[in-house]
């Protein structure tokens, strides 16, 4: 691993334990035996640094995103990857807050905000490859005539609206612990969403019910790296008996 890879791991890690107030070039050096100086000479400065990290994080939510196997039921596939996107949240908040340029005073906007013009969700090639991953199940859901036939990548950024939204709000602690503000706000309102899109409302409902325990069998089996769940905030656990109703 070189040294600029190395510093970006390294980074990650501090932010992922003790946040961002913890990056620092003299740090950064120290934890991979070097001078402050190799900060500015591979990223011209902690804004570059920021930018690199972002991006690398986009890179690995793609990697945790195509962790999830298709089916039969391409709702419920998306909803089962709205679940993982949340999961990649939970892992690591400092990350996901430095992901959209929310915790990096200075920095400057971390995702180009000129319009996209490759048919993407924006400009930086990570996120696209990111949300490509949901873009490909959105595709799925119009060609089963299960959403209206409209614009895939559109239809896609309306629900990474919603799920960034929410995921904001339940970061802040506002829903409290656990996964109830995603049953009782979050799901309800991707339901409304799907069906506003040409869904069907009891088929849509049905699948938002099938993604839940196809979810807590995938995340015992995806790689701890991608999201590293294990060190985050609370998980959802599996659930027993009756499961709650949606809506």
């Amino acid at each position: 691993m070189g040294t600029r890879d190395r510093l970006v791991e390294s980074a990650l890690r501090l932010l992922e334990t003790h946040g961002l107030e913890a990056l620092n070039a003299r740090r950064l050096g120290a934890e991979i035996g070097a001078s402050t100086m190799v900060v500015y000479s591979h990223f011209g400065g902690m804004a570059g640094l920021y930018e690199a990290l972002a991006r690398e994080s986009f890179t690995r939510l793609a990697r945790f995103l195509r962790e999830s196997p298709s089916s039969a039921d391409p709702v419920a596939d998306l909803l089962v990857q709205a679940m993982i996107y949340r999961r990649f949240a939970l892992a690591d908040p400092h990350r996901y807050h430095l992901m959209f340029g929310v915790s990096a005073p200075g920095a400057g906007p971390l995702i180009d905000r000129a319009p996209a013009t490759d048919g993407g969700l924006g400009t930086l090639a990570e996120v696209n490859a990111a949300f490509g991953e949901v873009v490909e199940t959105v595709r799925r859901c119009m060609g089963a005539d299960r959403l209206r036939r409209d614009d895939p990548v559109s239809t896609t950024g309306q629900m990474w609206s919603l799920l960034h939204g929410y995921m904001m709000l339940e970061l802040a602690g506002v829903f409290g612990d656990g996964a109830k503000g995603m049953l009782r706000v979050f799901a309800p309102a991707a339901i409304n969403l799907l069906v506003g899109l040409g869904g069907e409302r009891e088929a849509t409902e049905h699948s938002a019910l099938a993604a839940i325990p196809r979810f807590e069998q995938l995340q015992a089996a995806i790689p701890p790296e991608a999201g590293r769940p294990a060190t985050g905030p609370e998980q959802p656990a599996a659930r027993r008996g009756r499961r709650p109703r949606i809506g």
